[in-house]
């Protein structure tokens, strides 16, 4: 019997052994689904708040120049959008859409404070930028060759 001895130790010591895959897999799925939870939470009660006139979004935005209709469809528009986020394992080619329209909404939202010397009200649309970009970057992740699914 031929017995093969290792005298340099395991190929992978303890203490410098990758985690598994489906470990760093795992915390991405818990910062995605953070994510998902509060970039829900934002923009459903900004759409809802702004389907209902609610005077804590409809007078400001009316203050920035956006005409009346334009706010009432942005509500529907991001309503529409947590929803179809919210769907699991399904629609992940229009995910990517709202993630787009997601970020046109915060971007556009910083332009136009700073535009109107709002200075303020540019940072809540930094940090919603950085959310909607923390999430998408972990959807992207998870899904790296998006499958078209109806």
């Amino acid at each position: 019997m031929n017995q093969t001895v290792n005298i340099a130790g395991p190929a992978n010591p303890p203490d410098k052994q990758e985690s598994a895959p489906g470990a760093a897999l795992g915390k991405v799925k818990i910062i995605y689904r953070i994510g998902l939870v509060l970039i829900s939470l934002l923009f459903f009660t900004s759409g809802f708040f702004e389907i209902t006139k609610n005077p804590i979004v409809w007078d400001q935005t009316i203050d920035l120049g956006y005409p009346p209709y334009f706010i009432v469809l942005l509500g529907i528009a991001k309503i529409s959008g947590v929803i179809v986020l919210l769907i699991p394992d399904r629609l992940n080619w229009l995910k990517e859409w709202v993630f787009v329209g997601l970020f046109y909404d915060v971007i556009f939202a910083f332009a136009s404070n700073y535009a109107t010397a709002h200075f303020s009200d540019c940072v809540p649309a930094a940090v919603a930028f950085l959310l909607v970009l923390t999430t998408y970057v972990t959807f992207r992740k998870i899904n790296p060759v998006l499958k078209i699914s109806l």
